[in-house]
């Protein structure tokens, strides 16, 4: 089995991309997924959750509101800083180690699969090098606030601050790019997206059966 990440900045297209792998046999798993299972009321996650940000974060049904976690985590705390940090910290670890528990599911029910893990925060998390190859989506700036704000239903100068508060907790994406195996442009059109699915799929099947026989081909 490969294990791949997928990652990228906030609307740069991860989970289209994410499909477009599904559609060519990969199996794939959101962290944003996990993460909101993992939040889910009687969770320990959702406790923990609740006792550092409170319980304003709270629908009535006692399930979190992401809108409101998310401005409270971005917004500044005490120090000045946001908080982002400190929910980084509650959810990382549990997020990943379900990530390890998929992988490893779907590795027992299919040695030759391509299993890809698709997450914002993959390096930041430093989860980078539990991955075999690393794939990361970019976009142009004004297409990642214009995807957000449609996303969102902002009008786009809301859309910008927004996008540009939660860019500056993570990495710049030049950093990111540097330590991908292979990038995809996602500012093109759809089909310009798939070729670029296409000739990176192309690579990584080998990729599997190298591994299975005990090589180690170079990425390319």
């Amino acid at each position: 089995m490969l294990k791949v990440g997928l990652t990228g900045g906030i609307a740069s297209g991860k989970s289209v991309v994410g499909e477009m792998f599904v559609a060519f046999g990969a199996h794939l798993i959101r962290a944003d997924e996990i993460s909101h299972e993992l939040m889910r009321p009687g969770q320990k996650v959702h406790d923990e959750v609740v006792a550092h940000f409170g319980r304003d974060i709270l629908d009535s049904d006692a399930t979190v509101n992401r809108a409101k976690l998310a401005e409270a985590a971005f917004s500044p705390g005490p120090s000045g800083a946001s908080r982002v940090e400190e929910l980084n910290r509650i959810v990382h670890p549990a997020v990943i180690r379900a990530q390890e528990e998929w992988m490893e599911e779907v590795g027992h029910s299919d040695p030759n699969a391509i299993a890809i893990v698709e997450a914002a925060l993959i390096i930041e998390a430093g989860a980078a090098k539990r991955f075999d190859r690393l794939i990361v989506v970019t976009c142009s700036d004004e297409q990642r606030v214009a995807r957000f704000a449609t996303r969102q239903k902002l009008d786009l100068d809301a859309a910008r601050k927004e996008v540009e508060r939660r860019m500056a907790a993570q990495l710049p994406e030049a950093e990111k790019v540097k330590a991908a195996d292979y990038v995809i442009d996602n500012s093109g059109s759809l089909d310009r997206t798939r070729q670029q699915v296409e000739e990176i799929w192309a690579k990584i099947c080998p990729a599997v059966h190298s591994r299975l026989s005990g090589d180690t081909p170079e990425v390319q």
